[in-house]
C-alpha cells in the first residue's frame, strides 16, 4: 500500500503497479486522511490517462521497464507534469528506429528528445519537449548514460539513481513501475 512518509515522499522501493491500481491510488485520489483539500484529482487523473497513452506506445515497441517520478509521485496537490524514464538499447535509440516507430504510432508526432525541438511555454524558465506540450508527460530513454541531472556533488546521475532523490532535498524517494 502505498503512502507518504512526513516529507511528503514515497518511501524508497519501486513500486509496480498497472493504471488500473495507480488511478486508484493515493497519487491520484489523494491522501486517505484528506490533510490536504485542494488535491486535485480531476487533474492527476488526467495526468495518468495522457501518461498511459505514451506509455502504451512504448509497450507497442516493446519497451517494457518504465519509471514514473517527479512531484507527480510527491504529496503536491497539483504537480505540473509526470516525469519518467524508461530502459531501451542503444543501438534502438542511436539508430533513430525508436523515435521513428514511436511516431508511427502516436499521431500528433511527439517522440523526440532533440533539445532544438524545445518550445517554450508561458510562466515557465524551462523549454519543454513537444511531448510535454501535447500530454503534459516527459519520458526519457535510459540507455546506461548519465541523465544531465547532477547530485548534490554536482556528479552526474543516471535515470535510476536521479529519480529515486527528491530534487530539492536530496532526500532518498520511490518511484512508480508501470506495469501492464
Amino acid at each position: 500500500m502505498l503512502a507518504f512518509n512526513n516529507k511528503g515522499l514515497l518511501p524508497p522501493e519501486d513500486y509496480s503497479m498497472t493504471f488500473k491500481e495507480l488511478k486508484s491510488s493515493l497519487l491520484v485520489v489523494g491522501p486517505p486522511n484528506k490533510q490536504l483539500i485542494n488535491w486535485d484529482v480531476n487533474w492527476r487523473l488526467h495526468l495518468v490517462s495522457q501518461l498511459e497513452i505514451l506509455t502504451k506506445q512504448l509497450w507497442e515497441v516493446g519497451i517494457n521497464e518504465i519509471f514514473i517520478d517527479g512531484s507527480f509521485v510527491e504529496m503536491k496537490p497539483h504537480p505540473n507534469d509526470i516525469d519518467g524514464y524508461f530502459e531501451c538499447d542503444l543501438m534502438y535509440l542511436a539508430s533513430g528506429r525508436l523515435e521513428q516507430e514511436l511516431n508511427k504510432l502516436d499521431p500528433n508526432k511527439i517522440w523526440t528528445w532533440n533539445p532544438n525541438s524545445r518550445k517554450p511555454y508561458r510562466g515557465y524558465a524551462k523549454k519543454q519537449l513537444p511531448m510535454w506540450h501535447k500530454y503534459r508527460v516527459e519520458l526519457y530513454p535510459h540507455v546506461g548514460l548519465p541523465s544531465g541531472i547532477k547530485d548534490q556533488h554536482g556528479n552526474n546521475l543516471q535515470f535510476p539513481a536521479a529519480f529515486r532523490i527528491a530534487r530539492y532535498s536530496n532526500e532518498p524517494k520511490g518511484v512508480i513501475k508501470l506495469v501492464r
